[in-house]
């Protein structure tokens, strides 16, 4: 029940954070709260909370995934590649990519459960080769997909309210995750595992098979956010994913994700992405130089780790 209760408060804390945000800059700027401006923000929230949402199943297990960056460059090349190349159906397509990210999330799983890996040092190894293949499929070129018939519009597309399809994709993706994480064994397994893996083990559970499943479930988000920005780009661009990795990890713990496992939402990563978004697209219209953006962003990161290291102290007792 505290935990819950912890947990709520931190939701509170990070939807005012936003809404102060948003008046903020809109005060700042009459070009902020426009229409165009509105959706560039959705538009752009939509492949970090795509990350964000499969890699915070990971980090309340206490894990960690520096793959998810690109490995979601690797899956939109290989989505470009089947769309060119193989001259296969959209749908196809897009299953190659998400099947690409499953398995990397699958080569993840294993590393961390099964060969007992630091998941820092697994998912920066598979980093380094998914974005190495990334670069070699597509010959360092990107693969335009803007003649692809049907493509370019699973995230650009609308079906109503002028709201990009992607945004639907994200928000239903959450959707899915926020059901799997609260009314599964999954679920209970990702929290189980995050307070104390060995505590879990011990009880009988298999944490081996579940942290693997996790893992995968993550890579399945991560090839899904390939698709989607291929879809936007129109085209599949094998250097894309660099630093997505870190925007995404930035957004689930500035969603009140415990780095140290066993606490976090799905609602607060979805609310921590929006966040970084705002935070982003308002400095950028302000005329905020690109390298105080990173200064400011990484101080907001900071200020969300180490208001989670505060309440860990007070939960134990140390003050």
């Amino acid at each position: 029940m505290a935990t819950r209760i912890s947990q709520g408060l931190q939701q509170l804390l990070a939807f005012g954070t936003l809404i102060v945000l948003l008046a903020f800059f809109s005060w700042r700027s009459p070009n902020f709260f426009t229409e165009s401006n509105i959706t560039s923000i959705l538009l752009s929230t939509t492949v970090i909370g795509i990350l964000a949402v499969g890699t915070t199943l990971v980090i309340i297990t206490g894990g960690i995934d520096l793959s998810i960056g690109t490995g979601m460059a690797l899956s939109a090349v290989i989505t470009g590649l089947l769309l060119r190349d193989a001259d296969v159906t959209v749908l196809v397509g897009v299953l190659g990519g998400v099947a690409t990210g499953a398995l990397i999330g699958l080569i993840n799983g294993f590393n961390v459960a099964y060969l007992k890996l630091p998941a820092f040092i697994a998912t920066l190894a598979t980093m380094l080769i998914a974005g190495g293949l990334a670069l070699v499929f597509a010959d360092v070129q990107p693969i335009y997909l803007d003649t692809v018939p049907g493509f370019p519009e699973i995230a650009l597309g609308s079906i109503g309210f002028k709201i990009p399809n992607a945004v639907y994709i994200l928000f239903a993706l959450a959707l899915v995750f926020g059901l799997i994480l609260s009314k599964t064994t999954l679920g209970r397994m990702t929290y189980a595992i995050g307070s104390n893996e060995e505590a879990t083990r011990l009880s009988g559970i298999n944490t081996r098979r579940w942290t693997l499943a996790i893992y995968a479930l993550a890579g399945v988000a991560t090839g899904l956010a390939g698709v989607v920005i291929a879809s936007q780009l129109r085209s599949a661009q094998p250097q894309t994913g660099m630093g997505y990795e870190l925007q995404a990890i930035a957004a689930v713990v500035i969603g009140g994700t415990s780095l140290l496992g066993g606490r976090g939402t799905i609602l607060g990563t979805v609310i921590g992405a929006l966040i970084m978004s705002v935070l982003i697209n308002g400095l950028r219209i302000l005329s905020i130089q690109p390298e105080w953006q990173n200064v400011v962003v990484g101080a907001v990161v900071l200020f969300a780790v180490f208001t989670d290291q505060l309440r860990k102290r007070r939960a134990e007792g140390g003050g």
